[in-house]
């Protein structure tokens, strides 16, 4: 079985803290991915170099393939001892999950992981090992297709102490409200957001400790072919429409650019159908073509898609709100939910005309504003950790 992941975290902030004390790192091997949420001991500044140091070493040492005894070792010697407390560092979760299904959870004195399969609560048995001194979880077990797996700092089950809760909100609850919100269509970042969320209503919106909540969802290849600008060359439209509808029948197509879209429509002999409903004034409307997911407008609708892309990469301003922006009907919110929730790789077909309406058509085509935007698309992309292959005409 290829296993498939989409990875998304959400942090709250302790209240009038900068920094986050809790970190998470998401990194991708040959052949697995792996999430690891590491807290800092306090909030503020020192809270955040050392969890900041801890994701890095761990990530650093199990991307070289590094044993666990080795990384905690490395930690122990690294990290400083609380004056105070006697006590040093962070805590942490490492969750790596291979390309073959194989999964392997890693947890040091954080909240256990919350294991979702098929809308129910998996049990995460204890296997504690005692490694320098301190007692850790392992657990190894196979993923299906459907499965979210969610990390949490203790942000989460402190939520509410004191205030609307007598005892923080207990993980047992926290575990069933992520059931509820749990559905198959459901991404790991609407799933992170809605728990963070609920402990910020909690916490009354003035969080007590940082809180952070990292989901991981094993899901299907979702590659997306996207179009944009017509071949320099008349002669390769062909090829390059050929080649856009290219895929199978997992593979979802986007166009952008009324040429593009012209062009797509002879190619396929198959008629285009523009929408008359202006939803959004700043976005021209969107266009309907069979066996095209979405058509819409070029430059305009592509620098707001990177605008949405840049805040979800920013994470810190991903809400409720946000995903109420990412739903409405404009083509520029709807290529970057499509982007976001449902694609895992992105191919890029980029025609390298010079459209004189957007630019000097005395520049080269790498100065134009398409190319410029299509390189902010690959890289905001690729640091939402997707794949991206750009192919030039």
């Amino acid at each position: 079985m290829g296993v498939t992941v989409d990875v998304a975290y959400k942090s709250l902030n302790k209240f009038s803290e900068v920094l986050c004390g809790d970190k998470v790192e998401i990194l991708q091997t040959r052949d697995s991915n792996i999430m690891i949420l590491a807290d800092g001991m306090g909030s503020g500044v020192k809270a955040n170099i050392l969890a900041t140091l801890t994701s890095k070493i761990l990530g650093t040492m199990f991307l070289n393939g590094a044993t666990l005894e080795e990384c905690v070792e490395t930690i122990v010697q690294t990290l400083p001892i609380c004056q105070v407390r006697q006590v040093a560092y962070a805590t942490f979760s490492i969750l790596q999950v291979f390309h073959n299904g194989e999964a392997y959870l890693v947890e040091f004195d954080n909240p256990s992981c919350i294991f979702i399969r098929g809308g129910k609560l998996m049990p995460i048995p204890q296997n504690i090992r005692e490694v320098e001194g301190k007692k850790i979880n392992e657990y190894r077990f196979k993923v299906q297709k459907g499965d979210a797996l969610i990390l949490m700092s203790d942000g989460t089950i402190h939520a509410g102490v004191g205030q609307l809760l007598n005892f923080g909100w207990l993980w047992e609850d926290i575990a069933q409200y992520a059931v509820k919100q749990y559905a198959l269509t459901i991404s790991a970042m609407r799933l992170a957001t809605a728990i963070c969320h609920a402990c910020d209503e909690l916490y009354q919106y003035r969080p007590g400790d940082d809180t952070t909540v990292a989901c991981m969802r094993i899901i299907n290849a979702k590659p997306v072919h996207l179009m944009t600008g017509p071949a320099r060359d008349q002669a390769d439209d062909e090829k390059m429409v050929r080649d856009f509808m290219g895929g199978d029948e997992t593979t979802k197509r986007i166009v952008c650019g009324g040429t593009s879209a012209t062009i797509v429509s002879r190619v396929l002999k198959r008629p285009l159908d523009v929408s008359m409903d202006y939803v959004d004034p700043d976005i021209p409307p969107i266009a309907y073509m069979k066996g095209i997911e979405l058509v819409t407008e070029g430059v305009l609708t592509l620098n707001r898609v990177i605008q949405l892309l840049k805040r979800y990469v920013k994470n810190e301003t991903v809400s409720e709100e946000f995903f109420l922006e990412l739903d409405k009907p404009n083509g520029a919110s709807m290529v970057a939910k499509m982007l976001i929730e449902d694609c895992t790789e992105l191919h890029l077909y980029v025609g390298k005309a010079i459209n004189s309406a957007y630019q000097n058509p005395g520049l080269p085509f790498d100065l134009g504003i398409r190319q410029n935007l299509v390189e902010q698309l690959k890289h905001v992309v690729e640091e939402m950790g997707k794949p991206v292959t750009v192919t030039y005409y």
